[in-house]
């Protein structure tokens, strides 16, 4: 409580500096009158680790890639799905699907948008050197390309496929002509970076800032602005202070802290919805012995204790989600009994919270041979999602009532994901937004067997299996009919959910801030998209 008081403290003077900067006439200069603007600046918490499109699956790669390259299917902020370069799509047969493509539409070089640059797009997404995240979850069901003609493509699988366009929507489209032979590098210094988006890449500076401009050829809506500039400001505090001096205009992933004070501000607008973004603790099953876990007196264990699902359980049910949602996320999440929440296809409604009892840990903790406990190291990013740190302390306070004393390893993002992927740590903090909109997704990247091939497990750094989940997971995935294939997702869920694959804490809830005179409809992906964020609408 004490910590969370300073945090809070720390937020409010932090922002009552700057307004009195700004009332004493130290913050002119900035850019104002919303209506004449032609620069939109947006403070983002964590920036692109590339400007290549096929580089990570990572909330925000994606989300500053889709500014330069599109995709065949486009996800509304609710994630329904519309005609992007793709006008229409269609089984022809059970394992091949047929893609009309939008005529007319040019990359910012110039030359045509053809079939020819899809075929050379899904080729190329999930074999990218050194990506931390492929995208072969999303193309590897796609076992043969035939360019029909110029704005006709068909894809064909092995099996039955019914969630061809959910996972296209995914994989953005880059040019064939001017993208043989780039590489990552190539991309981050704009050499390669020519989409079809609706804006051009004009410079960017890792760590500083992301410099775009307006596309006026882009097929789609005119976006409100001749320029966007993407800084990250890691800094929740710095964040808040930058939208209300009006250094940027735009910021995401509001902290909780400060959402009654910003609606108290007539200068600002809030956007905010449940997202299909699931916060978790990651654990690991490998059975080799794991440094980041000791016995209590800091000795190393003959065997990884998370093997054993009454572990597992254990750490569940000495988690008071109720607590972590209502008072470290003051009121701005939902409990999470599962990956997504309910009503998203593939979703069991058998499946709730787990119940916090601190009883039942010790009891299975002793029947599992850890009567006093251990000590554990867990593995938390500090700039990835909303309360990160807060939500870790929150969490090593709780599992300590149940003998599992726990420290912080609280790293940076960029360093905690491949520590993560690499299975490093027992017990990871982590989050998960779900890009497809149903369950299977999750289920495949986060708990399916690690497999390469098939790219299922590409994020799944606890090397959890269950042959039966996958099973029934392979069988919803060629399912044509859509009751049947979520109701099988379902089953796949409760298997890894029962058998504690993960740990689900809670559902985040995503907050823009802005300043008065913007609108932005909040999106269930958590995706913060410069071209959808327009000058309100005059009355």
């Amino acid at each position: 409580m004490r910590d969370r008081m300073r945090s809070r403290y720390r937020l409010r003077m932090a922002c009552l500096a700057v307004i009195t900067a700004c009332a004493s006439g130290i913050a002119s200069g900035i850019t104002s009158g919303i209506a004449g603007a032609q620069t939109l600046t947006v403070g983002l918490q964590i920036e692109t680790t590339s400007i290549d499109p096929h580089f990570s699956t990572g909330n925000p790669s994606v989300s500053a890639a889709r500014h330069l390259f599109d995709t065949l299917v486009h996800p509304d902020e609710q994630q329904h799905w519309h005609p992007g370069l793709a006008l229409s799509w269609s089984a022809v047969s059970a394992t091949e699907w047929e893609f009309r493509l939008r005529p007319g539409v040019r990359f910012h070089d110039g030359s045509a948008f053809t079939a020819e640059d899809v075929a050379f797009s899904l080729a190329r997404a999930p074999d990218v050197p050194n990506a931390p995240s492929g995208f072969g979850v999303f193309t590897k069901q796609i076992t043969g390309i035939t360019v029909v003609d110029p704005m006709t493509i068909r894809l064909r699988t092995d099996r039955a496929f019914p969630l061809m366009a959910e996972h296209l929507s995914a994989v953005g489209i880059v040019s064939r002509a001017a993208n043989q032979g780039m590489q990552t590098q190539d991309y981050n210094t704009g050499k390669a970076a020519i989409g079809t988006g609706p804006f051009r890449f004009v410079s960017w500076t890792p760590g500083d800032r992301l410099r775009l401009a307006r596309n006026d050829i882009y097929w789609g809506r005119a976006p409100a602005w001749q320029e966007v500039v993407l800084r990250p400001i890691s800094d929740d505090g710095a964040r808040v202070a930058a939208l209300l001096s009006g250094t940027v205009d735009v910021i995401d992933l509001v902290p909780t802290t400060a959402v009654r004070m910003l609606r108290e501000k007539s200068s600002v607008t809030l956007a905010q919805t449940v997202t299909s973004r699931v916060i978790f603790v990651g654990v690991n099953v490998n059975p080799a012995p794991n440094p980041f876990v000791t016995d209590t007196a800091g000795a190393p264990l003959a065997n990884n204790p998370f093997v054993d699902r009454r572990v597992r359980l254990a750490i569940s049910k000495a988690i008071n989600r109720r607590a972590l949602t209502e008072q470290v996320m003051e009121g701005l999440a939902m409990p999470a009994g599962q990956l997504l929440p309910d009503g998203y296809p593939g979703t069991s409604p058998r499946l709730q919270p787990e119940p916090y009892d601190q009883a039942a840990a010790r009891i299975l903790l002793a029947e599992a041979g850890y009567p006093r406990g251990f000590n554990l190291t867990l593995l938390v990013p500090r700039d990835r999602n909303a309360s990160d740190v807060k939500i870790a302390e929150a969490l090593a306070q709780m599992l300590a009532r149940i003998g599992v004393h726990t420290t912080l390893e609280a790293l940076p993002w960029s360093i905690a994901q491949p520590r993560y992927r690499r299975g490093e740590f027992a017990l990871s903090l982590r989050g998960w937004g779900t890009e497809t909109g149903e369950g299977s997704m999750a289920l495949r990247s986060l708990l399916g067997t690690r497999d390469a091939a098939r790219g299922w497990g590409m994020t799944n750094g606890g090397f959890y299996a269950n042959p039966a989940m996958d099973a029934l997971l392979d069988q919803a995935l060629s399912t044509l009919d859509a009751t049947q294939r979520e109701a099988l997702v379902a089953q796949a869920t409760e298997l890894g959910m029962r058998d504690v694959g993960l740990i689900p804490l809670h559902y985040q809830v995503a907050i823009w801030g802005m300043r008065k005179g913007l609108t932005y409809k909040a999106r269930s992906d958590s995706y913060t998209f410069a071209f959808e964020i327009r000058p309100t609408p005059a009355p």
